[in-house]
């Protein structure tokens, strides 16, 4: 394995430095290191944080590889700084069985690109009517740990806590699409002045909520793991504060397009803003801000959600719920959290690989850049400004809710276990 001295990195945004990696760890961090026999990266001006790990993406392979595959969705990954990635059930098949998340992860080994843990879905065909393989797929090659039928919420309060319970014999975590489908039918945007005016059916914000209170009952009723997924109100962030306040083992996450685009948006009618959960107010984008910058919210999680071309081409109503989100999550967190002061970029690094690489349970990820740790590091460019294009991507997908946005940052190098997948902004 070749060795890389990267020099002059300035790591969680600190003093210039440099550090070895070799035999995929961290050899020595220092200043002034020996470089006989690495290859030199110039990282100056560059900030070096643990490489990425994401508790949502979307890799829809298999079945729905005319949208993403495992290959192309770990490229678009490596290129946002990402070493590891959490792949959701909503397969075709889904991944309910050993089979299907062994499958999964065998393809992730296969790409190289990022490492990928397959999320098992928590009932048979995402159906919510009967528990699936839980402890075939946590005993499996790919371990599973994280179980969720995101896209679908696991709406049967007697099912949700029999999965709680479960997942307890091996340290895993449900993960909840938190969406009453009762008052949810057929909505379309965020309820409020502008669903009526526009006349898209609305989606309120006690739909999220009520379910996210009934959860976090329950998971301190029987004593289990509970994550949020993608909160996006500002009574889900209080909901909570207020479970952690009692001391509940109750994480949450928000997505970058939450922190920073409004249900505004859908006053265009582009369906590239049509999202789930959808777009809220500026007050909610507010409240989450606040919430990801005091702990209340554990982790950024990008729900990378690819569709073809067809699936958003055409009417709002008759639209496909989703958006891209693995390459542009940094740049979006630095918009929205660090250059507004609300954290710096050791709370990032927490945030976007310490924090979801403990609640995934991975114990090589979201290691401190120290020496003896596995080297998966990110180096990005905190000075660099561009123009988002949706055809510079690794996905097969374009539904780029950021198309034509000035954003700051990129990736220089990613480097997976000591080997580069991403040099000079470029997979390698």
């Amino acid at each position: 394995m070749s060795s890389y001295l990267i020099r002059g990195a300035r790591i969680l945004g600190g003093e210039p430095t440099d550090l070895l990696l070799q035999d995929g760890v961290v050899a020595a961090v220092g200043t002034d290191l020996d470089a006989a026999g690495a290859e030199v990266v110039d990282a100056e001006g560059l900030v070096a944080l643990p490489g990425l790990v994401d508790l949502h993406t979307h890799l829809r392979e298999p079945g729905r590889e005319d949208a993403e595959t495992v290959d192309t969705g770990t490229r678009a990954a490596a290129l946002g700084g990402f070493t590891a990635v959490h792949a959701m059930a909503n397969t075709d098949p889904v991944a309910d069985t050993a089979g299907v998340v062994e499958q999964v992860w065998r393809l992730g080994r296969e790409a190289g690109h990022c490492d990928v843990f397959p999320v098992g879905a928590v009932t048979v065909g995402l159906g919510g009517e009967r528990l699936a393989e839980l402890g075939a797929m946590a005993d499996s090659a790919a371990r599973v740990r994280v179980f969720s039928d995101d896209g679908k919420c696991v709406s049967d309060a007697v099912l949700m806590r029999r999965a709680l319970e479960y997942v307890k014999a091996f340290d895993g975590v449900v993960a909840q699409h938190a969406q009453e489908p009762r008052l949810t039918e057929e909505a379309q945007m965020n309820e409020g002045e502008l669903s009526g005016r526009l006349g898209l059916r609305g989606w309120p914000a006690v739909a999220e909520e009520a379910i996210i209170a009934r959860d976090c009952l329950l998971a301190a009723h029987v004593g289990s793991r509970l994550h949020v997924c993608h909160v996006s109100t500002a009574g889900s962030v209080e909901i909570v504060r207020w479970a952690k306040s009692k001391g509940w083992n109750v994480t949450a996450e928000a997505c970058p397009h939450h922190l920073l685009l409004t249900d505004d948006l859908a006053a265009t009618y582009d369906p590239i803003y049509k999202v789930n959960p959808p777009l809220r107010s500026a007050t909610d984008v507010e409240a989450l801000r606040a919430g990801l910058a005091d702990g209340t919210i554990d982790v950024v999680a990008t729900d990378h959600a690819p569709h073809p071309h067809e699936d958003k081409d055409c009417e709002w109503q008759a639209a496909a719920f989703g958006m891209l989100g693995l390459e542009t999550a940094l740049s979006v967190v630095q918009q929205t959290m660090v250059d507004t002061g609300l954290l710096d970029w050791a709370g990032v690094a927490q945030r976007m690989s310490a924090r979801p690489a403990e609640i995934g349970r991975l114990s090589d990820h979201g290691r401190p850049l120290a020496v003896g740790e596995p080297a998966n590091v990110v180096l990005y460019d905190p000075a660099y400004s561009r123009v988002v294009d949706p055809t510079e991507t690794a996905s097969l997908s374009r539904n780029n809710p950021y198309a034509g946005l000035t954003l700051p940052g990129r990736v220089v190098a990613t480097f997976l276990r000591g080997r580069p997948t991403v040099l000079d902004g470029k997979l390698s």
